[in-house]
């Protein structure tokens, strides 16, 4: 398995934009307790704790749809009333969870996902679930990264935007 150090070219731009979004993604939640990361601030329902588990969701799902195929990530016509309550509450802290273990989990995710860049052959291809917000039939490897950077910065952005109805704490600027 090639090491994520020694990774040149495509592959290390992938992983550089992954930790930098990442990155962005987390320090909004610096020096926040459980329950700041719990709460909501805006208009939404988003809270800090479940944009970080979400995000960890979503990540988790795409690197097993590297290895496994549309398979791995289930078809949305075929979900149950009990699967969208679990869809829900990934964008919540719940009160059984911290915010140091939900980043915990996305840490772990990221270090599975990081070694699949360095490995997955990102010309292969993917039949893509069932779902109403897919427009293609399926996506490269690279792409479902590309998917993932995306997915993580805009979330990032929601993270900042949170913390700063928070307390006033900005991420950048």
């Amino acid at each position: 398995m090639a090491s994520t150090e020694t990774l040149t070219g495509e592959r290390a731009d992938l992983l550089a934009m992954l930790a930098k979004h990442r990155y962005f993604l987390t320090f909004p939640t610096r020096g926040l307790t459980d329950d700041q990361a719990r709460e909501r601030p805006t208009a939404s329902e988003l809270c800090l704790g479940g944009l970080i588990k979400h995000v960890t969701s979503v990540e988790r799902g795409w690197a097993n749809f590297l290895v496994e195929g549309a398979s791995a990530m289930g078809n949305f016509d075929e979900m149950t009333e009990d699967d969208f309550a679990k869809r829900e509450a990934e964008f919540k802290l719940l009160p059984h969870e911290t915010l140091a273990g939900v980043i915990a989990d996305y840490e772990a995710v990221a270090r599975r996902t990081d070694e699949l860049v360095a490995t997955v052959d990102l010309d292969a291809v993917h039949e893509l679930p069932k779902a109403p917000w897919f427009t293609d039939k399926a996506w490269s490897n690279r792409r479902v990264l590309m998917h993932i950077v995306a997915e993580t910065a805009q979330h990032a952005g929601h993270a900042d935007i949170i913390r700063e109805s928070l307390d006033g704490q900005k991420s950048m600027g």
